[in-house]
């Protein structure tokens, strides 16, 4: 059995396979088009957000028993070729999600104490105390979309921060996760009473710039609005005059509509532009599950579900 390999992984992945006697070509730099036309040559297949595993690369593989993606995202994946094709398909949500869920309450925090804005100070020599005066988030109550493996630990971690937690997950039932208690409520119940909204779901067609206009109308004047999740949920424009306006009164965007600044339209030039100005605003470049503890959980994850499958 063979295996390619699309994208960085940790040494352990490689270990797992040379004691499987599982032969491996590992090109983290490949392409689409690259893995496309090699792809023929091998059963087993793992890929991160880069490569799409749409129809026409499905079709190139008339070999391929399993697909492994590292990390929790089913957007750029087919996953109705791959059934079609009696294709198993593996991912590891649960591997980096702690990781995702303490960066989502360092990036509150960050914005909450102003701590970008009061780096950047000190490091001029600026001693502005007034200025910096932050506010803080106990009391607060905190509004998580989507209890999966990422919302359920994110929180766990702000319940026990003197917060009211309040959740909305379409899918899950949340009373019992985690041994936390949490009230389960409808959006609209969360958006009344959320001073935060935490964003933890997949992109979908139901989720697709969910995060628009109308949704903000609908929240409590102020919210602050944190997305680790997937940039496509959120419509950047709308949180932008939505930051303007007042309605949100602060965001951290750790995930974006177009993460390839190369590739911004004039349009999109002037909107991030935008964006990136509010003081308000705590931003990262989609790195929030993206820890040296999380690079080895993935690995290990994606071997203990391979060994249960091949």
């Amino acid at each position: 059995m063979k295996c390619l390999i699309t994208d960085h992984v940790h040494p352990y992945l490689l270990e797992f396979f040379s004691s499987r006697q599982i032969r491996y070509t590992y090109e983290p730099n490949i392409t689409q088009e690259e893995t496309q036309n090699l792809l023929k040559h091998y059963e087993l297949l793992i890929v991160n957000s880069k490569i799409k595993v749409n129809e026409a690369l499905i079709a190139a593989g008339p070999n391929l028993k399993v697909v492994g993606r590292l990390g929790s995202g089913t957007d750029g994946i087919d996953l109705e070729s791959l059934a079609a094709k009696d294709i198993e398909f593996v991912r590891t949500p649960e591997a980096n999600a702690n990781a995702v869920a303490e960066h989502a309450v360092g990036m509150l925090f960050g914005l909450s104490n102003k701590l970008v804005q009061c780096d950047a100070d000190v490091r001029k020599q600026i001693w502005h105390r007034e200025k910096q005066r932050g506010f803080e988030i106990a009391e607060k109550t905190i509004g998580v979309v989507g209890f999966g493996n990422t919302g359920s630990r994110f929180a766990k971690k702000m319940s026990g921060l003197s917060n009211k937690v309040v959740c909305y997950d379409k899918y899950v039932g949340v009373s019992d996760k985690n041994s936390i208690t949490i009230d389960e409520v409808s959006m609209e119940t969360l958006q009344k009473e959320a001073d935060v909204i935490s964003f933890h779901v997949p992109l979908t067609e139901d989720t697709r710039r969910y995060v628009n206009k109308s949704f903000f109308e609908k929240c409590k004047p102020g919210v602050i609005i944190i997305n680790t999740a997937r940039g496509g949920i959120l419509n950047t424009q709308d949180l932008v005059d939505a930051l303007q306006r007042g309605n949100v009164g602060g965001a951290c965007l750790d995930v974006f509509e177009n993460e390839k600044p190369n590739t911004f339209s004039e349009r999109e030039r002037t909107m991030y532009g935008k964006l990136y100005a509010f003081p308000n605003v705590v931003l990262s470049p989609h790195v929030a599950g993206w820890t040296f503890e999380s690079y080895f959980k993935i690995a290990n994850v994606m071997c203990e579900k391979f060994d249960q499958i091949i």
